[in-house]
């Protein structure tokens, strides 16, 4: 695989063809290797549209949803933020190369320790790696922006009071086959405005609320 066109290939006709038109954005794509992220069996389609496999059932971010959440944060080089789902570490990586720096929470050990590890030898030294399940999250006014890479089935208002005055919080609301990602940001001490982005489905956050169900 050449790996610089299949790289061109993934911003052009995937990244910028789902309107991800940020120049700093789509830099950080280009410089973040993400083939080193990819688990091993997965590395030939690195590029493709996709959400390639990770252990326990959990997914890499398609390049094109990866572009649109770093475009919709907006992030600036002295924000603190928090990441949801480590995964592999490839858009933690993102999210250090744009802002000071990164607090990113993962569920499953084995993940936080391999993510950790490729972050590690790629020289990203702004992100921390920590095994946490953020179903537990209870802090308010720290972020200046968080990621969610999983889905809330029901919104969880519990992220975006970790937000700071001004911060944006990138969530994915809804259940299969449709679900909607948003924008929220902190314009109050108890104010949030929220801004609809487009459609999409990811894998629902581990332990988080679920809807009622109805019995006929």
């Amino acid at each position: 695989m050449n790996l610089e066109s299949a790289r061109r290939q993934m911003i052009d006709q995937q990244v910028r063809a789902w309107e991800v038109l940020d120049d700093a954005v789509l830099d950080v794509m280009r410089r973040v290797p993400r083939e080193r992220f990819v688990p091993e069996a997965y590395r030939e389609v690195a590029f493709a549209d996709m959400e390639i496999p990770l252990d326990h059932g959990q997914h890499m971010l398609s390049p094109k949803v990866d572009g649109r959440l770093l475009q919709a944060l907006a992030l600036r080089r002295d924000d603190e933020v928090l990441e949801v789902g480590t995964g592999s570490g490839f858009l933690a990586a993102c999210l250090a190369s744009m802002a000071r720096s990164v607090r990113s929470l993962e569920i499953h050990g084995d993940l936080a320790e391999a993510a950790a590890r490729t972050l590690r030898k790629e020289s990203v030294t702004n992100v921390t790696v920590e095994r946490m399940d953020a179903s537990t999250l209870d802090e308010h006014d720290r972020y200046d922006a968080i990621a969610l890479t999983a889905s809330l089935p029901v919104y969880d208002p519990r992220f975006a009071r970790a937000l700071k005055l001004g911060g944006r919080l990138f969530a994915v609301v809804g259940s299969s086959p449709i679900m909607e990602a948003r924008l929220v940001t902190r314009t109050g001490p108890s104010e949030w405005s929220t801004e609809s982005l487009f459609e999409t489905c990811m894998d629902p956050m581990e332990n988080s609320p679920r809807p009622p169900r109805f019995s006929f």
